[in-house]
């Protein structure tokens, strides 16, 4: 076996016994080749094992307001300062999120996000819909709730957790050094006070990115560890999809085994989290899919993104089934 298999497997038994990694070991990590990289997989899904155990998550996603946002991200396709032909409307019937939330549930997942565009949640009549609605999935459905509502206040969290949110969805898209690159008109700290006025609310935080945005791969490992040094426990991975009139559509794609070695990484900085693979995984990893599962990562989104579609989630079902895997139920 050579060195560096060797030191792989060192890390992978480290984190296991309960220790953790540096950054310049994470941005060694990242940095295998190819050849190397099933063993990466293997010792990270490892690490999976031991603390996370068999069960894989499925969520869902509805885009409940579309479009016309203020921010300029510079992937989004709702973002109103590019021109992608995004679909624009005002938030969604009652009824027909409710019944989302119960195609979701029907198709295995266990939590249901209501995620709206806009930078906050500056209308009051809308916000008191939103509370009804979360109160009404949780009743009808049964099923967990949670929300991207973007700067949500202090008050506005309390009323989440009154109504039943489980988790307020914030992703910090980035590493905090490459964040102004892919946006200028709010800021990480912006992000940052979200996801501290959720947690003192009471709410658990789902926060993760984008991979593929330009970064480099020091600087995913700095998202990695920023996510730790925020005591994120539940972590969405997309992959950019690039849209077309956005700033990053002639974004080159990553290759599926690079993609697979930063996740990898993800898990050995953050042995415990929930770890998902979302958007964008059907283009970039095509083929590849299941080895997210077998190196490392626990969750999935399933169905469709907010303004891409997703496979059928059928076929998710049987990829977990084919690899012995079982699902997590909703904690109501």
């Amino acid at each position: 076996m050579n060195s560096d298999c060797e030191k792989i497997i060192q890390l992978a038994e480290r984190v296991m016994d309960g220790g953790s990694i540096t950054q310049e070991e994470a941005k060694w990590i990242i940095r295998r080749k190819d050849e190397d990289t099933m063993l990466l997989l293997a010792m990270s899904d490892k690490i999976r094992q031991k603390f996370n155990g068999n069960a894989v998550d499925f969520c869902a996603i509805i885009n409940a307001r579309s479009g016309h946002c203020q921010e300029n991200c510079k992937f989004c396709a709702q973002s109103g300062w590019w021109n992608t032909g995004a679909t624009v409307y005002r938030l969604l019937p009652e009824e027909q999120i409710l019944e989302a939330a119960k195609k979701a549930k029907a198709a295995g997942a266990v939590r249901f996000s209501l995620v709206t565009s806009g930078r906050n949640q500056d209308n009051p009549n809308e916000f008191e819909e939103i509370i009804d609605i979360v109160k009404k999935i949780k009743e009808q459905v049964g099923i967990e709730v949670c929300c991207s509502l973007g700067l949500i206040s202090a008050e506005q969290a309390v009323r989440l957790k009154e109504a039943g949110i489980t988790r307020v969805h914030c992703n910090i898209e980035t590493a905090p050094s490459y964040f102004p690159e892919i946006c200028t008109t709010h800021t990480m700290e912006d992000k940052e006070d979200i996801i501290s006025t959720a947690q003192k609310a009471g709410i658990r935080v789902c926060s993760g990115g984008i991979i593929g945005l330009g970064e480099s791969l020091d600087q995913r490992v700095e998202m990695a560890f920023k996510l730790k040094e925020m005591h994120i426990d539940s972590v969405p991975l997309n992959i950019l999809n690039p849209v077309k009139g956005t700033p990053f559509y002639h974004n080159k794609r990553l290759p599926p085994l690079e993609v697979l070695r930063t996740f990898a990484m993800f898990r050995f900085v953050l042995p415990k989290a929930l770890i998902r693979t979302a958007g964008g995984r059907e283009v970039n990893l095509r083929s590849l899919q299941p080895y997210a599962l077998t190196g490392g990562l626990n969750g999935i989104m399933v169905g469709g993104y907010l303004t891409t579609g997703g496979r059928d989630p059928r076929e998710d079902i049987l990829m977990t089934n084919d690899l012995g895997r079982s699902r997590t139920a909703p904690v109501l």
